[in-house]
């Protein structure tokens, strides 16, 4: 009979220990974009970028659901296109950016809706305002690196804001409200 608890407690001790956790990626700041576009006047489709950001997905292949991440950025990291629109973005129209202004975003609950598709809930913070949003998220690929010789991820989301939520509604709606994100990110397992 002793043999035998010992034995459960064993098999029990190794189905726990084969339950993966989330784990540590770190995002690629040389292939992570975040591409931003909005209604000008009717006239126009127009489009920004942000580049270079930093962040992490702690990533669990069994369980998505159990996966997060966490992503921030300096506002002036904005890329227009166009100098006088930037600097048009960071007056007192809109951002009154300094230095120092972070745009962030962390998740607080991942759905998952299909194979490689999920809706990813988080704290959006832009502009001094938190607001919860939802990106509609697609895992693109995991693997090796062909170059890097590690494991690799790749996603891809879309979402919708309302600028004026934020504090950034100058113009609506002749200059649209709703601006529309496309997000993809790179990230690879951390050391």
């Amino acid at each position: 009979m002793k043999n035998l608890l010992l034995a459960a407690a064993l098999s029990g001790a190794a189905a726990t220990a084969a339950v993966a956790a989330p784990e540590k990626y770190v995002l690629d700041a040389s292939h992570s974009q975040i591409v931003f576009s909005y209604n000008h006047l009717g006239f126009s489709t127009t489009w920004g970028m942000f580049s270079g950001f930093e962040g992490e997905i702690m990533f669990d292949q069994e369980d998505p659901a159990a996966s997060s991440v966490s992503v921030s950025m300096p506002v002036m990291s904005m890329l227009t296109g166009w100098e006088a629109r930037f600097n048009h973005f960071m007056s007192k129209d809109f951002f009154e950016a300094s230095e120092a202004e972070m745009v962030s975003f962390t998740s607080t609950g991942i759905e998952v809706t299909g194979d490689k598709t999920a809706k990813i809930t988080g704290d959006l913070t832009l502009n001094g305002v938190t607001k919860a949003v939802v990106l509609d998220a697609k895992l693109n690929q995991t693997g090796d690196h062909p170059m890097a010789g590690k494991p690799w991820a790749g996603f891809d989301a879309t979402t919708t804001l309302v600028r004026s939520d934020f504090g950034l509604g100058k113009f609506a709606p002749y200059v649209s409200d709703e601006v529309q994100l496309q997000i993809s990110v790179e990230a690879m397992k951390a050391e």
